[in-house]
């Protein structure tokens, strides 16, 4: 299948304001574009790009001052499948995990494991270890937290999502990563594309996301896998575009400097064969 995505982005700035941006695909999914994937700016700004320690695509900029618009639109193909679903996987010994994945086991900004180990372990100790013990904690998050826009709150953490029991698709996925490092799962933060297709149109359509991976034993030795614990079931034509330890090295835009939101839309849709043969040749 094809997905045509993309977002114009604009904000208001007080002067020279230094902008990081994780706003493209994550490299692995390159191979997948059918159209260039450019960002634009309006005004024009000189613009370079480097790959982070997360492995997220970041491009650096300077906002001149007043209004600035960013933007794309892309055709990317994706398998059309739903997130892999293992019920068999097997949580893996602290001991046995890699290197690079230890960090995921680790408190970090907005995952406050020290606040949450010992809820955790009251709630999950006593759920089978891997698959269903991941599963027992998204639907522990997803019943927990009532989802509303405008209780959005840029400093809320996992504890505080707990306790005040709301927020949006980052807090979601902050409680579920604590909670499942809390059990000694390790567990990342990922953000992207994520339209409605195949399930009914949200009524406060957001086309981009938040969810989580884990990382359990898979056929071949261990992997990551996806969750979410806002939707709670498994997704077609998730597109990523950056992974960290939490929302703090995944944000979209980070300002140095003031910079107030004035535009923000994102489409992601599902586009026949046709059409993306006809963009692919614009």
């Amino acid at each position: 299948m094809h997905v045509r995505t993309g977002f114009t982005i604009a904000f208001d700035t007080l002067g020279p304001t230094p902008m990081n941006l994780l706003l493209n695909v994550r490299p692995e999914r390159r191979s997948d574009l059918v159209t260039p994937e450019v960002i634009t700016f309006d005004p024009p700004v000189a613009a370079r790009q480097h790959v982070d320690a997360f492995g997220n695509v970041c491009t650096r900029i300077v906002a001149p001052g007043g209004r600035i618009t960013m933007a794309a639109d892309f055709t990317i193909a994706d398998s059309g499948l739903p997130d892999v679903q293992a019920p068999e996987a097997r949580q893996i010994p602290v001991q046995d995990l890699p290197d690079d994945v230890l960090m995921y086991l680790l408190g970090s900004r907005y995952c406050d494991t020290d606040k949450l180990s010992g809820i955790a372990w009251s709630l999950f100790g006593s759920t089978l270890e891997g698959w269903a013990r991941v599963q027992a904690i998204v639907d522990f998050a997803h019943n927990r937290l009532r989802f509303d826009y405008q209780q959005a709150d840029a400093t809320r953490t996992a504890f505080d999502g707990y306790t005040q029991q709301v927020g949006v698709c980052r807090d979601f996925a902050h409680l579920a990563i604590t909670l499942c490092r809390c059990m000694n799962i390790p567990a990342r933060y990922a953000t992207g594309y994520l339209g409605d297709i195949g399930v009914p149109k949200d009524p406060a359509p957001m086309d981009f996301s938040a969810w989580f991976e884990v990382y359990l034993e898979g056929p071949e030795g261990g992997r990551w896998y996806t969750f979410d614990a806002r939707h709670n079931q498994p997704r077609i034509a998730r597109i990523v575009m950056a992974r960290g330890r939490d929302a703090t090295d995944c944000a979209l835009t980070t300002s140095f400097g003031t910079a107030y939101l004035v535009q923000f839309d994102v489409h992601t849709d599902e586009v026949g064969d046709e059409q993306a043969v006809l963009a692919r040749a614009a």
